[in-house]
């Protein structure tokens, strides 16, 4: 499969963007205001999922309810206005992203946030005009660990899977990548140990030690 990789969809927050602390943080306190309260590291480690699967799984509350849209929008809102302007891509993000396109790889980003963050935080990695495009959990009925944003992604890059590999940082990556028939390379830089990371194909620190190691890794 590795020596035929035509195209590589990418994962934003904890893959490109250092943002899974403040995400985690920003459902906290979205969870407390509504009095709903969650330790932050049963959160910490949800993220990677979409509002859709993590509320259930964290606090009982689905996603669809009344209770569950007023919790994502605050959450929304938290996270746009208190932690977006603090955060920072990884080192070497666009470079490692320009060598993928150098070596003929298109480039689409699959993430669970919605739409409305994926854009400025596609302008902090200063990374738009590589991408052939961006799927969000507005295209999808179902967010990761669940195939559909990785599939809607694979559609736009009208690519077979077994041409395509992910590049992630968290389980739900992985396990979403496997369901639409993909392997994935995991970053350790979102947090995850390389236990949780262990059904990736190779496994790197972040996107500097992958650009690092390209002519090695399975994307050369």
């Amino acid at each position: 499969m590795t020596r035929h990789v035509r195209g590589v969809i990418l994962d934003i927050d904890g893959t490109l963007v250092n943002s899974n602390d403040a995400h985690a943080r920003a459902w906290v306190q979205a969870l407390a205001h509504f009095d709903i309260y969650v330790p932050y590291t049963v959160v910490r480690r949800s993220i990677g999922m979409g509002g859709d699967n993590l509320l259930p799984a964290i606090a009982n509350v689905a996603a669809d309810s009344p209770l569950g849209k007023r919790v994502s929008e605050y959450r929304s809102a938290i996270f746009q206005q208190q932690f977006l302007p603090q955060l920072t891509a990884f080192p070497k993000t666009r470079e490692l992203l320009a060598r993928m396109r150098d070596s003929g790889l298109s480039l689409c980003v699959a993430s669970s946030a919605q739409q409305a963050e994926i854009e400025p935080l596609l302008r902090l990695a200063k990374v738009q005009d590589l991408l052939e495009g961006a799927s969000s959990s507005s295209d999808a009925q179902h967010s990761k660990p669940d195939p559909d944003i990785v599939q809607a992604a694979l559609r736009r890059l009208d690519l077979d899977p077994e041409r395509v590999l992910m590049l992630g940082d968290t389980p739900y990556d992985i396990e979403a990548a496997r369901r639409a028939g993909l392997g994935t390379i995991a970053l350790r830089c979102g947090g995850r140990s390389d236990q949780d990371l262990a059904q990736a194909i190779a496994i790197y620190d972040d996107p500097a030690d992958l650009l690092e190691h390209f002519a090695s890794s399975p994307l050369a």
